[in-house]
């Protein structure tokens, strides 16, 4: 290992040197979190079919049951979103997946529909806030070369969740046991996670550096050393005055108001879209005429389609900015959801049109992420990707309730009204980013970075 580097800024050696496997570690954590995210958001709807079947409950009311933990999420994303600021990224990540774990164990057991509801709440409590924190990692530890790459990696992780859950539930939890098993899986897997996180993640350098703990200077350099990379052998100045991780904050700040709110809201109107073609793909497949694992496997099949347009946009912004890929493949995505409406007399028709909808919005849901990493600065990353996320998840948990109350009010007949009524929210979302003014949050008063200093700290 490096001997110290005799500099006073640890965002700068993680920004400036080359990462090192110990980072990419990391950074393989951090999307194993996220898929671990994505499977547990998208169990409920793996399970819809049976819930429905054994419960006999309408759309309308198993659109309440699959926003439950939407909602959770946007309370945590708020609350232990600002905990991650407050008290680091990795005892955050910890306390989630505790609170996951019980929230998808206690799901699997539930014997009504209040009950279950309330689990699943539970569950979203802990993945909102594990979707804030994980955020802030991937960007802090990875170098500035690396870091557009790092956060597509990063928010693919969350359809790759979708496609191995996918498959554990068409080809085995559903056909040789039944939708409660889907929840035990996950908790086993969520529960599995915690030695992990607590043996291979270090708290981030920048988080000691914006946070100022007892001992600043060695914990920096502990991260450092677990991280590989040179040691630094001052701190840097910090004002008096310095800004703290607080809502009021982002919310406050002239350059970060207008930034928070419009990504906030960008994100919500997305969410709506996105949502609505992964809670209701696999009830609406079901309903067709399919069995409840060959409509399990749609589901499977859009998260193929997120994870092949995450990967391909990651590399795509490593030569292109954020704006405008994401808000060309966001227009795309909401067409072809309003495609997929049409719907399929075969099981790869519905297949195909669900694969080419996750393809675009998941696709934007990356470039958004970027926008996040770039657009608040380190001491406040957690915080505004945790407000920013919290207000999504508004979107988010209003997807299926949506949908469901217009498949009630218009009929279940009327698959292609409801879906074009549906997809306006990406359009809407891509307005928004279109007159957002991203430039690189941690050099004040810096132009627009190029497109390699995607995201994060020092970028």
């Amino acid at each position: 290992m490096a001997g110290p580097a005799g500099g006073t800024n640890p965002i700068k050696v993680i920004d400036e040197n080359k990462m090192s496997a110990r980072q990419w570690i990391v950074i393989v954590l951090m999307i194993m979190l996220n898929a671990l995210d994505g499977f547990d958001v998208l169990s409920s709807a793996f399970a819809a079919p049976g819930i429905s079947a054994e419960w006999g409950i309408p759309r309308s009311e198993l659109g309440i049951v699959l926003s439950a933990e939407l909602i959770g999420m946007g309370f945590g994303s708020v609350i232990l979103g600002g905990m991650a600021d407050k008290f680091g990224r990795k005892l955050t990540m910890l306390v989630c997946l505790v609170v996951m774990a019980i929230g998808m164990y206690m799901a699997h057991a539930a014997t009504g529909v209040t009950l279950l509801t309330l689990w699943r709440f539970l569950t979203g409590l802990g993945i909102g806030g594990m979707l804030a924190a994980t955020n802030a990692v991937t960007a802090e530890s990875s170098s500035r070369a690396e870091r557009s790459l790092a956060m597509a990696l990063y928010v693919i992780g969350y359809p790759v969740g979708g496609v191995i859950g996918g498959f554990a539930a068409q080809e085995w939890l559903l056909v040789d046991y039944d939708w409660r098993a889907v929840f035990l899986f996950g908790a086993a897997v969520t529960a599995a996670m915690i030695p992990l996180v607590m043996l291979l993640v270090p708290e981030t350098p920048a988080y000691y550096a914006a946070r100022r703990p007892a001992g600043a200077l060695e914990k920096i350099n502990h991260s450092l050393r677990a991280l590989r990379q040179p040691e630094i052998d001052a701190l840097p100045e910090l004002a008096p005055s310095a800004p703290k991780p607080k809502v009021t904050e982002i919310l406050s700040n002239p350059r970060l108001r207008p930034v928070t709110l419009l990504l906030a809201f960008g994100y919500l109107f997305h969410t709506v879209t996105f949502y609505y073609i992964l809670k209701f793909a696999v009830q609406i497949v079901a309903d067709s005429g399919f069995s409840q694992p060959d409509a399990a496997s749609t589901l499977t099949w859009a998260n193929i389609g997120g994870v092949t347009g995450g990967i391909l946009f990651g590399f795509l912004m490593r030569k292109w900015d954020i704006k405008g890929p994401t808000i060309a493949v966001a227009v795309l995505g909401s067409a072809a959801v309003a495609a997929f409406g049409i719907g399929s007399d075969t099981l790869w028709g519905w297949r195909v049109a669900t694969f080419l909808t996750m393809f675009f919005l998941n696709a934007a849901i990356v470039g958004y992420y970027a926008a996040f990493a770039r657009g608040f600065p380190a001491f406040a990353r957690a915080t505004g990707t945790g407000f920013v996320l919290g207000v999504g998840r508004a979107g988010a948990a209003g997807s299926p309730i949506i949908a469901g109350f217009l498949f009630t009010a218009l009929g279940n007949d009327q698959l292609l009204l409801v879906s074009a009524i549906m997809a306006c929210g990406a359009i809407i979302g891509a307005g928004l980013l279109w007159i957002l003014p991203l430039r690189d949050a941690d050099n004040d008063g810096a132009e627009q970075a190029p497109a390699a200093a995607v995201a994060g700290s020092g970028a």
